[in-house]
């Protein structure tokens, strides 16, 4: 069973009851008001050298999420991969390796992947933090690309971004959703 952490602000605890609901083997890593950096560098720690989907608690399940999670990661345990997306290819091309990743909204990575990234990240922070103060996405790209490793993007995403002003930046647009998610469990928003 691969472990399930989701990064979390306590503001947001209608958001957390949903996901305990559903996934109630998720672990949290709560934001401690040090910022979305440190939250995630947290989340990071916490996985250490298991393979570990990575969350974030603005996101809506698909129904079924944790059975077709984990058919997918078992036909690439070794590859890291993206759940999900909002990229027109999403609609053309479907599934596919990608090397220019964004959005950590629901990700797995592999055995040891989140111990290496944690490194990567510490000394990537120190150097990008003034130009990308938020940017853990921007970060796993770079750690990605540092890497030359190329990352599978599975289609249709298997979670979508909720509607409304991100708790980073509320100047960012609360249209960020995925064009392939479908059956979303809406019951309890």
């Amino acid at each position: 069973m691969v472990r399930i952490i989701v990064k979390a602000m306590p503001s947001r605890q209608p958001y957390i009851d949903y996901l305990r609901k559903y996934l109630p083997q998720a672990e949290f890593c709560m934001d401690q008001g040090k910022g979305a950096f440190d939250t995630f560098l947290r989340a990071l720690k916490m996985a250490g050298t298991e393979p570990c989907i990575h969350m974030e608690e603005d996101v809506i399940l698909t129904d079924g999420f944790y059975n077709k999670i984990h058919e997918i990661i078992a036909k690439k345990p070794n590859n890291f991969i993206q759940f999900f997306s909002m990229r027109q290819k999403d609609l053309t091309e479907g599934s596919r390796w990608d090397n220019n990743f964004l959005m950590n909204q629901c990700w797995y990575a592999p055995m040891f992947y989140s111990e290496k990234m944690l490194k990567y990240a510490m000394g990537w922070y120190l150097k990008n933090g003034k130009i990308h103060p938020t940017g853990t996405d921007t970060m796993v790209c770079d750690w990605l690309k540092s890497r030359k490793e190329k990352y599978w993007i599975h289609c249709p995403s298997l979670v979508d971004h909720r509607i409304g002003k991100s708790a980073i930046d509320p100047r960012r647009s609360s249209k960020r959703q995925s064009l392939t998610f479908r059956n979303g469990i809406y019951d309890d928003l």
